[in-house]
């Protein structure tokens, strides 16, 4: 068999994000400059680019930190009509200390605030999706176990 004989497979779009905590578990959100709403920080990954490397290297972009983030949340398949389909990798990052916050800088432009927000309070900033998504990793966090999502939802619910 050929390559030319092969069926089509997905080339989804690779996404990866952080999820960092206060000492009163709310998230931190950021809010970019070209989205109508709020997100975790991230983005996508680069060609050649491990989920966990563009991880860091978007939190690095985004607000100006050096960080190593923690295990792996949540994998979510997640296509958008507008956007095909698409990969998505949550990892817990933890908590920033109070220096870390005060170091916070938006070196790329893209960000224009952060914030911490409780869970409960999430749908006021960020689409379904990703409260379903945030939802979920916060569950695999305190279940100590990494889950596969579709749509934000775990697969077993899915």
């Amino acid at each position: 068999m050929t390559a030319n004989d092969m069926p089509p497979v997905a080339t989804p779009r690779v996404a990866a994000g952080a999820l960092f905590f206060d000492d009163e578990g709310r998230v931190l959100l950021v809010r970019p400059s070209y989205k109508n709403h709020w997100d975790i920080p991230g983005g996508y990954v680069e060609p050649g680019e491990s989920p966990r490397a563009a991880c860091i290297r978007e939190i690095a972009e985004e607000l100006g930190l050096t960080v190593q983030v923690g295990p792996l949340l949540v994998v979510d398949w997640a296509p958008a009509e507008s956007e095909g389909d698409k990969l998505l990798f949550v990892f817990n990052a933890g908590a920033l200390s109070e220096e870390q916050e005060g170091l916070i800088s938006f070196r790329d432009g893209e960000l224009v605030e952060w914030r911490y927000v409780a869970a409960s309070a999430l749908g006021g900033y960020v689409p379904a999706r990703l409260v379903r998504r945030i939802h979920t990793a916060i569950s695999a966090l305190e279940e100590g176990s990494a889950v596969y999502a579709e749509h934000g939802v775990p697969s077993e619910s899915a």
